[in-house]
């Protein structure tokens, strides 16, 4: 997992953050990239020759877009975590309880027993590991699943993220999958 970052004509840095093994015994490797446009909200495709660098930044020249997609651009982290969804308006206002079914750093699946609708917001608050703080996303609702026993399913995408957030969450996802998989 690495942000793509000072990109300039068909060159950038690209900022390695997740744990995985680095290949440092070679010089340069071509390398197809996939990534997200916050602005487009689309997966972004590329290619490019990079070039191993310290401290996890990685030098990226040659620097091509491939394709843009509407698929998922992140790691989605299947979960079964208590939440709440504070809504500020509406029959539902106030804070109710809920939980995470899945996250990633575009967005989350929720089930609640409180119905809301498309394009409502609200703040999503969970605290995905017990050491770290509690995550606070404001997110909308994108899709509706009415569920057997009057519960419901929202697919919600976040919103005003910073690249701060993002970062935060990314490092919060990828330390609940080590968690996950050292339980297992």
């Amino acid at each position: 997992m690495a942000k793509l970052m000072g990109l300039h004509g068909d060159k950038a840095e690209l900022h390695q953050y997740s744990e995985a093994a680095i290949v440092k015994d070679v010089e340069t490797i071509h390398a197809r990239i996939r990534g997200y446009s916050d602005y487009e909200r689309k997966a972004v495709y590329m290619e490019g020759i990079i070039t191993p660098g310290p401290k996890h930044i990685w030098q990226v020249e040659e620097l091509t877009i491939v394709r843009v997609g509407n698929d998922r651009a992140f790691f989605r982290l299947t979960t079964n975590l208590d939440a709440t969804a504070t809504m500020f308006s509406g029959l539902a206002m106030g804070e109710k309880p809920c939980k995470l079914l899945n996250i990633s750093v575009g967005g989350a699946s929720v089930s609640s027993e409180y119905r809301y609708h498309k394009g409502d917001k609200f703040l999503l608050k969970v605290r995905l590991l017990e050491d770290r703080p509690e995550s606070v996303m404001f997110s909308q609702i994108v899709r509706v699943v009415e569920k057997d026993e009057g519960k419901f399913e929202y697919g919600c995408r976040f919103l005003e993220l910073t690249e701060v957030d993002q970062e935060q969450i990314t490092r919060n996802i990828f330390a609940a999958q080590r968690q996950k998989r050292g339980r297992s």
